[in-house]
């Protein structure tokens, strides 16, 4: 007997117990739905995540640093100057501190609160107050930085230039705003060279950003940036403790972290206790965060793959129980053809061919349901992947299909092997 007749016989006796057949098929197609859409979620939220680290920017160290003894920001200073020492490695340090006290801005007679979300949010039936994220993320917000804001934090010129290191020592009246900020305050209008209004003393706008188009950008394309030095005039001197650095690379990345590392346990060294008696600190860099974005990720792709697994694992059982059945129901069957001549590998090809065929049925109605059920599963996530298709990738439905395959073969050897070893005259005997 071919290939092609085996394969006739196959799909014959499948047609003849449909009801049956759907039945045997179940588990798989269960199983195969269940993989590609549970991968097919997994991967398209790390390549969310994955965007919004490549927004946000890569090489980026982040530092917290703060002192139970500080006088006028002197760690701050210590930091500034240590990083600066780093050219070879470094592009730029920047203050990534913010002004929470309310205020306003202000630009001919259109006066727009900052840091005021009951003036944004909505008055709810009954009493209190309620504002949705998109408001949260359009609130006018004062962020202070350096000269080096913008590359610190991967925003790109729309118009205008950054402050200048001079701007930022002499503490000059200039400022940066966000997309969001600009658009708010002048509309379509070029702001460069404009001057605004900010708590009363006046501004004059030098340049400002491309929209970062990100989900949840803590307000950054709302900021209104002006030089860290208005920190003890606008902010009442508060602390500076977080910092952010840009590396120049990634080797670049890894060997600042570690010497900031260094110098930062030199400043606040441990007692005989192990605590650090006049501060504390934590450095470390986006590009490792991503690195463990990516595990996290994996672990949860292989929880969820092992799942769905045993789910393929019960279905393989129950293709091995129906072609046992299957087996016992065509023993006269196997007895004729062991008594024509027929060799035991085409009795284990037969069994095999159509163990798998049913497996590979599952599988194309599995992922069928699977591609379904990935792009319901993203219409209903879509505010976590706004903006993104949720489909499957080709590797996921072709790796499903060809296990299903493989999961048939596998739990159709028993069942083969058993039809084979059939002895001629007792199957004959057999009803």
């Amino acid at each position: 007997m071919n290939l092609w007749q085996a394969f006739k016989m196959a799909f014959k006796s499948i047609a003849m117990k449909k009801t049956r057949s759907f039945l045997t098929m179940l588990g798989i197609i269960i199983g195969v739905a269940s993989v590609v859409i549970m991968v097919s979620v997994m991967q398209g939220q790390a390549k969310k995540n994955m965007e919004y680290f490549e927004k946000m920017g890569d090489n980026k160290i982040t530092l917290y640093a703060y002192s139970y003894y500080d006088v006028d920001n002197e760690t701050g200073q210590k930091i500034f100057d240590y990083c600066l020492s780093l050219s070879d490695l470094i592009l730029g340090i920047t203050p990534n501190a913010e002004i929470n006290d309310k205020g306003t801005v202000q630009y001919g007679s259109k006066v727009l609160p900052v840091n005021d979300w009951e003036a944004l949010a909505t008055p709810m039936p009954g009493g209190g107050m309620m504002m949705d994220g998109d408001t949260s993320e359009k609130m006018l917000r004062f962020k202070l930085g350096s000269e080096s804001y913008g590359v610190c934090n991967n925003y790109t010129l729309a118009g205008g230039r950054e402050f200048t290191y001079l701007e930022v020592e002499k503490t000059l009246p200039v400022c940066v705003l966000g997309s969001s900020a600009k658009e708010q305050i002048f509309g379509y209008t070029d702001p460069v060279g404009e001057t605004i209004s900010i708590n009363g003393d006046p501004f004059q706008v030098v340049g400002w950003y491309n929209s970062m188009d990100l989900q949840y950008s803590n307000g950054m394309d709302s900021a209104i940036v002006i030089p860290y030095t208005f920190n003890r005039s606008m902010n009442k001197n508060n602390s500076m403790n977080q910092y952010v650095i840009k590396a120049k690379d990634g080797p670049s990345t890894i060997e600042a972290t570690t010497r900031i590392d260094a110098f930062l346990n030199g400043m606040f060294p441990k007692n005989a206790d192990g605590w650090r008696e006049n501060g504390d600190y934590s450095v470390g860099s986006d590009d490792s965060w991503m690195q463990e974005a990516q595990k996290a990720n994996l672990m949860q792709s292989l929880v969820m793959g092992a799942i769905a697994g045993i789910s393929l694992l019960v279905g393989g059982i129950g293709i091995m129980n129906i072609m046992l059945v299957t087996v016992t129901e065509r023993t006269r069957e196997i007895g004729i053809r062991k008594a024509i001549g027929a060799e035991r590998s085409s009795i284990i090809t037969q069994f095999l061919i159509e163990s798998a065929v049913i497996c590979s049925l599952g599988g194309l109605l599995g992922i069928a349901i699977g591609y379904v059920g990935t792009m319901i599963a993203g219409k209903l996530m879509q505010d976590v992947f706004e903006g993104m298709i949720l489909m499957p990738e080709p590797t996921i439905a072709i790796g499903a299909f060809l296990f299903s395959v493989v999961l048939g073969i596998i739990f159709g050897m028993y069942p083969a092997i058993k039809a084979s070893g059939l002895q001629p005259v007792v199957a004959l005997r057999a009803d």
